[in-house]
């Protein structure tokens, strides 16, 4: 009765992590997406650009990645100082075995 217990408990497990790797991408792909929103909020040069030009970038980015960002999705702002605030929402489909997620995400840079 012992080993029929361990063997389910190491199937659930299984199961578990099976389930983190099929939700680890989506997850690594917005962390480099937010890691590009920083650069492009804190870099010099992009304060004197105009929004569209700055919501392009960001749209080409996010394609570049495989994330389904469009222009509509992206809002650039400028605060007070003439810093550039970004902010993106967006969402992404993970096809599981018998289920189907959707995973929100809403990556953001700059100083408002």
């Amino acid at each position: 009765m012992a080993r029929w217990r361990l063997a389910l408990g190491l199937a659930i497990l299984a199961a578990l992590a099976g389930f983190c790797l099929l939700l680890f991408q989506p997850y690594l792909q917005n962390w480099r997406f937010q890691t590009f929103l920083e650069t492009v909020a804190f870099e010099e040069g992009r304060a004197s650009q105009p929004e569209a030009v700055i919501q392009s970038d960001v749209v080409n980015q996010a394609a570049r990645l495989g994330l389904p960002v469009t222009s509509s999705q992206v809002r650039v702002s400028r605060n007070a100082q003439g810093g550039v605030f970004l902010e993106v929402r967006y969402f992404v489909r993970v096809d599981l075995p018998l289920y189907t997620v959707d995973l929100h995400f809403r990556p953001s840079a700059g100083v408002r």
